[in-house]
């Protein structure tokens, strides 16, 4: 019986002193948040951030999220906060969060933490951000299993880049992300996703993640395939010289709808289904 109480009282110490200890963080700012215990109340202000709470099994824990937020259908209902860009300051405080997530680039973060609200900034931009970014999330809502589930989702691009011809090697394709000719650049998750699908980027790694392109750049690469979303589609053959591409020429033109081009935007837990989407278009576009 001694020894019984023995360890019983040691193992109480041992959580006691886990308890203690709290969550310890570092962001990509370097910066360390310090939380008291795992939190409870979370207001997330992107995204891929909302999705890989969710994605860990903690939707529970969201109490506020931006108005971007879309998936799954259960954030929907959550109070809106702005967004990423303009966040509402006061609307995030009344709500009382244990801490905020953000992109590092938002400018409510010194404004959040001048209140003493914690803040998270993170802003995956590479696959290997998002991995971390999972691990990272995992450790402050205490999942443990937070890479198994990465590995899951990046078997699943694995999968599809397998599923594809060696046809799609000859590929050279312009993503355009957004309005204002924001492309894919090679150097992110969406650029290094379409080299694992075995494609070529036109835009040149030195241009960097997500580069502003001048049309006429585009139309001296002279893409193969385009890939664009529903929003940005409008007026694209109407810009200089973009009659005269291959890719126009031969309809060889993708365009995502907005709930697909969500998905293919953000970096986090779909983007096994994000591979697919590309996939789908590389071979009935592409290859045809």
């Amino acid at each position: 019986m001694t020894r019984f109480w023995h360890l019983f009282v040691l193992g109480l110490l041992i959580v006691g002193a886990a308890h203690a200890a709290g969550v310890e963080v570092t962001d990509d700012r370097g910066v360390t948040v310090t939380l008291a215990q795992s939190p409870q109340r979370i207001v997330s202000v992107l995204p891929s951030l909302t999705e890989t709470v969710c994605e860990l099994g903690q939707c529970h824990r969201l109490v506020g999220v931006d108005r971007y937020s879309n998936f799954p259908a259960s954030v929907r209902g959550l109070p809106q906060v702005g967004g990423g860009i303009d966040p509402n300051i006061e609307a995030i405080v009344a709500l009382k969060p244990d801490v905020v997530l953000m992109a590092t680039s938002s400018r409510g973060v010194q404004r959040l933490e001048s209140l003493g609200v914690k803040v998270l900034a993170m802003e995956p931009r590479s696959s290997a951000d998002a991995q971390r970014v999972m691990g990272k999330l995992g450790q402050l809502l205490e999942v443990a299993d937070a890479q198994r589930i990465w590995r899951a989702i990046d078997a699943g691009v694995s999968a599809v880049a397998q599923s594809l011809p060696p046809g799609a090697r000859q590929l050279r394709v312009y993503y355009e992300v957004s309005a204002g000719g924001y492309a894919a650049g090679t150097g992110s998750f969406i650029g290094e996703m379409m080299a694992r699908l075995g494609v070529q980027n036109v835009v040149a790694p030195s241009m960097g993640p997500f580069p502003r392109v001048n049309p006429e750049y585009v139309v001296r690469a002279n893409p193969d395939l385009i890939m664009i979303g529903s929003r940005n589609v409008q007026g694209l053959e109407t810009r200089p010289g973009w009659r005269g591409i291959r890719a126009l020429r031969e309809r060889r033109l993708c365009v995502f709808t907005a709930d697909e081009s969500d998905v293919l935007v953000r970096p986090g837990p779909r983007m096994a289904e994000a591979a697919r989407l590309m996939a789908r278009c590389i071979t009935e576009k592409g290859l045809r």
